[in-house]
């Protein structure tokens, strides 16, 4: 069997935001989700090759390419990124197909200088082969044992996804939008059951590292709302780490821009409503 590849946006070579200590960071392309406050739009849907990026490219870096793709001249792109910002379809012509043994060697190079490893997205967990197989690699070889390896998702998956990647997964960081399904497909698109199914799968198994509650002012922080989502998710586990995000309107697509930022004495506010709901350890940014 070939070994697999993955359609990757891009890397960070060093990021203390993206879970525990000093990570590298793979940015997947393609997501199941379209989230109203998306940070990373550009990462949702996949290139379908329409040409409106070529012309408007101030370096001449795209071109048709074989089979009527959407190819990059490297040598020539700049990253200035025009191309993502006429981009209509939440895509961009610039991720590119990669292999296990490039993303190894690109890890090693700064692998004494890391905790561990993050695959984020898009969603990461809809190209769980390549993940699993990365993740065991790193277990493997005696330079990278010693990074965590951990996945930064929506939750959208199976079991069989998850239990695929736990032998070789430490944690994962579990996003959930809003407790009410009806709320949750209208912010993502998509309903919740498989992202609380995928909660508390991974907490039965010690793999959750925290639920990540992204909170935007007037939308989905009404207090019965927050209260109810603390008494769901303290009842899977009293100790669950819960992280609060507020919405912030940074790469947010620009029909979203009126989307209001809470405030810190709302964001302090959220804090004590998932607190007295249960919440024991709660986390704000």
């Amino acid at each position: 069997m070939s070994a697999p590849r993955a359609l990757l946006n891009d890397f960070i070579r060093f990021s203390n935001v993206d879970g525990p200590g000093n990570r590298f960071v793979l940015f997947f392309q393609g997501c199941n989700f379209n989230c109203t406050y998306c940070h990373n739009p550009y990462t949702i849907s996949t290139c379908i090759d329409c040409e409106i990026c070529i012309e408007p490219c101030p370096e001449d870096a795209l071109f048709l390419g074989p089979a009527g793709r959407v190819t990059v001249d490297w040598d020539r792109c700049t990253r200035c990124d025009i191309c993502v910002d006429v981009c209509p379809y939440d895509s961009t012509p610039l991720a590119r197909q990669v292999g296990v043994d490039e993303i190894l060697s690109e890890i090693r190079s700064t692998a004494p200088f890391l905790s561990g490893i993050t695959v984020s997205g898009g969603e990461a967990t809809l190209q769980p082969e390549f993940v699993a197989t990365l993740f065991a690699e790193l277990k493997a070889h005696p330079d990278t044992r010693h990074l965590t390896t951990f996945v930064d998702s929506n939750g959208a998956c199976t079991t069989a996804t998850w239990d695929l990647l736990l032998p070789v997964m430490d944690g994962a960081m579990i996003d959930l939008k809003a407790l009410d399904d009806d709320l949750h497909t209208r912010l993502t698109g998509v309903g919740n059951d498989q992202v609380l199914d995928s909660i508390r799968h991974l907490a039965q198994r010690d793999r959750l590292y925290e639920v990540r509650l992204p909170l935007i002012s007037g939308i989905n922080d009404a207090d019965d709302l927050l209260t109810r989502t603390a008494r769901r998710l303290a009842s899977i586990d009293p100790a669950m780490r819960i992280k609060v995000i507020g919405f912030r309107r940074h790469g947010v697509r620009s029909r979203y821009q009126d989307l209001t930022e809470p405030t810190t004495d709302q964001m302090e506010h959220y804090e004590q409503v998932l607190s007295a709901a249960g919440v024991r350890e709660i986390v704000r940014v």
